[in-house]
């Protein structure tokens, strides 16, 4: 029969939430760097009085509006699934993440919802200083989401502050040690920066599309505000690649702590060593226990990893096979990737400064082509990392505790597999249709006195009270309420 070709319940479940929570984490990586960003262009337009700056912030207001939805929604599919494919899991750790995951309602949902109205139309309403103020406590609360679903996560990977119930689940006896578990607060710092760089990326290709494509106004000026915005993206890359370089560096510390296998498999390393190399490239076999036509440099293995010339290694050979990662090519490839796509934003960010020195940061063509390039790098960065992490801590859900395989629900595969094909369809069509919007308006050059999203017409209260017509003008926020 054709259900008897199907993959195992549980590799169907797992890749539907791979598949769902991937796509998911591209929305809220690109979306918690713009709310900062938009914070940042509202402050500078206050302080400054420039014009071009608040057409910038609207330009990307419109963006935000429609990544932020979409992130809300690809978002919802992830509690279904904890219900539906790993119902197990959900009963054993509910008492311990449930509570973690309602605080990032209350104190980050709530915060964002409540005041994004305001932030997207309501610049020509509240006036200016209740705006800005909206707009900053909407990037705090997509910080403060960050916060709780990384400490979520992180809990899983090095649980803490918990005791073991006789029915299995999973019981708090120290919430400070939950929340600030020993991997969360490096993970944090990675992640939002990579989340800053993600947007930063964005942006400035945007931006160096336009000045790459500009035509000059009949006074002969240029673009301002793809300058800007490419401008304030070069600085952001400037500053903060290197910085991802360095939380990277402290989580890879705590990951070999904590989690030695998934060094070991990230590294591509079967042997403990003194004076590990470093492998660049190689092909890890797993079942010859080695990683072949490996390229490597000596030493440099341990120096990054144990910060000594001569440290010793643990390899992959020192674990039981079923305490390691279940896939090492996926999580060897995966890592490399993001470090290769990162060193890539620090070397943009180091010529950005160069050109910006030489006074030819919008004059040299190859360049922008370059940052127009590197647009997505971001969102493939984040994807990748999540990948090591993710894959990396496989067979197990909680880590060393709960076994993945113990963590599904007991439906059938025909069952998991109609709701993936479900999921891909309507994901492909919807977001498809989003992402297409996206790009329509990354088309659409900045301009002068650049409109912001559109409200509804509202003509009746209640269905019954005739009202005044709205007029179209005041709808757009074409201009601030003093």
């Amino acid at each position: 029969m054709l259900w008897d070709a199907l993959p195992s319940a549980l590799d169907l479940a797992r890749f539907q939430f791979a598949f769902t929570v991937t796509f998911h984490f591209l929305f809220p990586a690109f979306t918690i760097g713009l709310a900062s960003y938009l914070a940042v262009l509202e402050g500078l337009w206050l302080w400054t009085g420039r014009e071009a700056y608040l057409d910038v912030f609207r330009y990307w207001l419109k963006v935000f509006a429609v990544a932020f939805a979409m992130g809300v929604v690809s978002g919802l599919v992830m509690s279904y699934q904890f219900g539906t494919n790993w119902s197990v899991f959900a009963d054993r750790t509910g008492p311990v993440l449930g509570p973690v995951m309602a605080y990032e309602v209350l104190t980050a949902f709530f915060l964002e919802a409540g005041f994004l109205g305001i932030m997207l139309f309501g610049l020509g309403r509240v006036g200016k200083w209740p705006h800005f103020a909206a707009t900053c406590l909407v990037a705090v609360g997509t910080l403060i989401s960050g916060f709780w679903i990384l400490s979520a996560n992180s809990w899983m990977h090095t649980p803490a502050g918990y005791s073991i119930a006789p029915d299995g689940r999973f019981m708090p006896e120290d919430w400070w040690a939950i929340v600030f578990n020993p991997s969360f607060p490096f993970r944090y710092l990675h992640t939002i920066t990579g989340a800053f760089l993600t947007t930063a990326m964005i942006v400035g290709a945007v931006g160096a599309w336009h000045i790459l494509r500009e035509r000059r106004d009949v006074l002969g000026r240029k673009n301002e505000r793809a300058r800007i915005m490419f401008s304030m993206a070069m600085w952001m890359a400037a500053a903060v690649a290197p910085a991802q370089a360095f939380f990277g560096d402290m989580q890879g510390l705590w990951a070999l702590e904590h989690q030695p296998q998934k060094v070991a498999a990230m590294e591509g390393h079967w042997e403990t060593q003194r004076g590990a190399p470093l492998i660049l490239f190689g092909m890890p076999d797993m079942e010859r226990e080695e990683t072949k036509l490996a390229l490597e440099i000596p030493y440099l293995g341990s120096m990054i990893l144990r910060h000594d010339w001569n440290a010793e290694i643990k390899g992959l050979k020192d674990f039981p096979p079923d305490q390691r990662p279940t896939n090492v090519p996926l999580v060897f490839w995966s890592f490399r990737i993001m470090v290769g796509i990162g060193l890539l934003m620090i070397a943009l960010g180091a010529v950005s400064l160069w050109l910006r020195w030489r006074r030819a940061l919008y004059d040299t063509p190859w360049f922008l082509r370059w940052a127009v390039a590197m647009g997505p790098s971001g969102l493939f960065a984040v994807t990748f990392g999540w990948i090591t992490t993710e894959a990396g801590r496989q067979p197990f859900t909680v880590y060393g505790l709960v076994r993945t395989a113990d963590s599904v629900s007991p439906i059938a595969a025909p069952a998991v597999a109609t709701s993936l094909a479900m999921f891909v369809v309507v994901y492909f069509v919807v977001f498809g249709a989003g992402t297409w919007y996206l790009f329509r308006l990354f088309g659409h050059p900045p301009e002068a006195h650049e409109e912001g999203p559109r409200g509804g017409e509202a003509l009746r209260t209640a269905g019954i009270t005739p009202a005044p017509a709205v007029a179209p003008d005041a709808m757009r926020d074409a201009r601030p309420a003093e």
